[in-house]
């Protein structure tokens, strides 16, 4: 019966964007999910619509809609996370960020987002019971196939099944199109080469981490290091509970790192809302019972988190200022990412049973020999603050890490510039003065 429906509902690609019309709202899911062939041909259709409303986010190609001559008349990009091409579209002018803490995202498809005409994404091939499994991007999809009124899979050959339990694929039955897709190898996403400053934060960061901690990594070179140097060092019987799940984790489970069996909840499995990285990890996640492909909505629910018993969250940042607000998302007005769910985990770790939240981030930054300092009096005007100051637990450069819990402002700034790069400290302690938040007693 599911192959008898299958055949009914195959068509071409040019034929199944025929549904989309002028003033649509279209989602195209996230991360490699993101459609090939359907986008291309929703892109040949371009001169005879205008203002569609595109969904999308976490983007590692750019869309084929994007592409075309004068894409702002035609379609609008709508990004639920900025990558490097989501920051491309926007600066191009058609393109905007839609601001969320990621755990909330399905029920912003169930109760806030007012349309979803058309749904379309990447899926892996139908299975003997009728599934198209989400493949490592669970996340929030089963929402939007619920607010869906038409549905548009396109199957691909190499995405990997996914498996979790619920949300985590949809079946035949609830499909209106199916496409074949051209079966393209799913985008890679390699880590950077790692610098010296990296493992010195690294380090910093492993030795604070006990046997039987459950992990969270966020992406980025200092979340990366520090899987490297769990690698090699002697922790064991480590969990993994995290948004995004990367190659670290792989390599993690290869050396025997990770087993899951101190987990207070899912034991023995490496839970994550979306993946994204080398070809070793996607032959890692299919069919991989280790694993467990969940809807955003559970992975990242501050609750859920708590309930770990030694939770460890570690995530980048782009800046910190004195009061100790972090701005890990945008420079100025600039968006470079989104708050994806580092204040959810940075909540939630502190909330477990010896849990620590770690905020990363080198004490410098700056191009052509023009040095910059990361930690700043203030935050630049229109930053976004990602984690307020009540919130931040563990902040770390390679010049030491600090616990700001429990401290008041001029113990945060004092704390702070510790760590921060040695040329910039005087000035960091006359701004401080200047802002009403240094003593007399403090050091000069």
């Amino acid at each position: 019966m599911t192959w008898k429906l299958y055949s009914e509902k195959l068509v071409s690609a040019k034929e199944a964007v025929k549904v989309i019309k002028s003033g649509d709202w279209v989602d195209y899911g996230i991360c490699v999910g993101h459609p090939v062939v359907t986008d291309k041909a929703l892109a040949a259709r371009a001169a005879e619509l205008r203002d569609v409303k595109v969904r999308g986010g976490i983007s590692m190609w750019m869309p084929e809609i994007c592409t075309i001559a004068d894409p702002g008349k035609h379609f609008t990009w709508n990004s639920w996370h900025c990558t490097g091409v989501d920051r491309k579209i926007i600066d191009m002018g058609h393109g905007y960020y839609s601001p969320m803490r990621y755990s909330e995202l399905p029920r912003l498809y169930r109760e806030n987002v007012d349309r979803v005409d058309v749904a379309m994404f990447q899926v892996a091939p139908m299975d003997e019971h009728g599934y198209f499994n989400f493949g490592p991007q669970a996340s929030h999809l089963m929402a939007v196939c619920e607010r869906a009124k038409v549905i548009i899979v396109e199957v691909n050959a190499n995405m990997p099944r996914c498996l979790g339990g619920f949300e985590e694929g949809i079946h035949i039955s609830r499909v209106d199109h199916i496409v074949e897709g051209d079966n393209p190898p799913l985008a890679q996403l390699k880590a950077n080469g790692l610098t010296e400053v990296d493992r010195k934060v690294a380090e910093l960061i492993v030795e604070e981490i006990p046997n039987g901690a459950c992990l969270q990594l966020g992406i980025g070179g200092m979340p990366n290091a520090v899987g490297m140097l769990i690698a090699e060092s002697d922790l064991k019987d480590l969990g993994v509970h995290t948004e995004m799940y990367v190659d670290a984790f792989v390599d993690l489970t290869m050396r025997g790192k990770i087993t899951g069996a101190k987990k207070n909840i899912d034991r023995f499995r490496q839970v994550f809302a979306f993946a994204a990285g080398t070809q070793k990890l996607y032959d890692f996640l299919h069919d991989n019972p280790k694993v467990m492909s969940c809807p955003v909505d559970y992975c990242n629910d501050v609750g859920r988190v708590a309930m770990i018993d030694n939770f460890m969250s570690i995530n980048n940042a782009v800046e910190i200022d004195l009061f100790s607000q972090i701005s890990s998302e945008s420079s100025g007005t600039k968006q470079i990412s989104g708050t994806g769910g580092q204040l959810d985990f940075v909540m939630g770790s502190y909330l477990s049973k010896g849990g620590k939240s770690f905020i990363c981030l080198s004490s410098t930054y700056g191009k052509n020999g023009e040095m910059k300092s990361r930690i700043v009096p203030t935050l630049a005007p229109g930053s976004i603050v990602t984690d307020s100051r009540t919130c931040v637990q563990w902040v770390v450069t390679e010049y030491g890490k600090v616990n700001l819990k429990g401290k008041t402002t001029w113990e945060r700034a004092d704390a702070l510039i510790s760590i921060a790069h040695p040329e910039f400290r005087d000035d960091l302690i006359k701004d401080a003065e200047r802002l009403n938040i240094w003593r007399n007693s403090n050091r000069r």
